[in-house]
């Protein structure tokens, strides 16, 4: 009897170790590839605890986190001739843990390098105009391009995203001088426009003040009272042209109102008579 106790005691023993070296934990954001005598066996162990066979199964687990990977930053020269310096960030995860491990060594080290060429590629083909600006047709293109090895690998890749383009110096200035030039033409259009405008505006007014005199009048009494506002300057009012015309018209009607002058007759003038002498001193007899 105590034979059996012992044997027993020494299999609960061997149970124990058993299931503290077989017994495995996942973790939630990770899955399971259990690999039995070299061999996949079964399917991906979800998140919690699994069983193992001890020294016959190994697991290696795999993280299916969405992955964010800087690509470093990359130098070429774009389709237009301009050495440009450009980084990427590529967001990915595993969607296959098998094929994720068993078809490729080391994906991350695979993709980072998948997306250093890629960049590369896609600066030779696009212009600077498109990497400062347009860049989410180079986002979607180099999507495309990483999709067709990651797919392959059980890799998803959710987002790819240019950091930044670093420029030369003297392509800098470059580009300030044409951005100042261009400012400069928008102002001076922008300043011949409103000086049309104003041009309209002023003929307009002067024709309508030509038709109607008193309208000047008015004006030169409203700028009067614009500058008399400032108590700093002296005021020289000039005598108003219409007062004068007015005059003139009034000396006007009151000529035609007078008397008619009787008219002069059309002869030869007329001689006048003689006229005699002032008689003068008598003379003195002997002188």
């Amino acid at each position: 009897m105590g034979v059996v106790v012992e044997i027993l005691a020494v299999l609960a023993v061997l149970g124990v170790l058993w299931l503290a070296t077989g017994v495995r934990v996942v973790q939630q954001y990770e899955r399971g590839v259990v690999f039995r005598l070299g061999r996949v066996s079964g399917a991906v162990r979800g998140p919690g605890p699994t069983l193992l066979v001890p020294v016959v199964d190994r697991m290696r687990k795999v993280n299916v986190q969405v992955i964010t990977m800087p690509v470093p930053a990359q130098e070429g020269i774009t389709r237009d001739n301009v050495s440009v310096r450009v980084d990427a960030v590529v967001y990915f995860r595993v969607v296959e843990p098998i094929r994720a491990t068993v078809d490729v060594q080391n994906y991350p080290f695979a993709m980072s390098q998948v997306a250093q060429t890629s960049l590369r590629s896609i600066i030779g083909k696009s212009e600077l105009d498109d990497l400062l600006s347009g860049r989410e047709n180079l986002h979607r293109g180099l999507e495309l391009m990483l999709e067709s090895p990651a797919t392959g690998w059980g890799i998803h890749i959710d987002r790819v995203e240019i950091k930044d383009v670093a420029l030369p110096d003297s392509m800098k200035r470059s580009m300030a001088r044409q951005a100042e030039a261009d400012r400069e033409r928008r102002a001076r259009i922008i300043t011949a426009d409103g000086e049309y405008q104003a041009a309209s505006k002023l003929a307009e007014a002067a024709a309508m003040m030509d038709s109607t005199p008193a309208a000047m009048q008015l004006r030169l009494l409203q700028t009067v009272v614009e500058v008399a506002a400032e108590k700093n300057s002296t005021l020289v009012l000039p005598f108003p042209v219409e007062l004068l015309r007015f005059f003139e018209n009034a000396a006007g009607v009151r000529k035609d109102t007078a008397a008619p002058i009787p008219p002069q007759p059309t002869g030869p003038p007329a001689v006048p008579a003689a006229v005699p002498a002032p008689a003068g001193p008598e003379q003195l007899p002997g002188s």
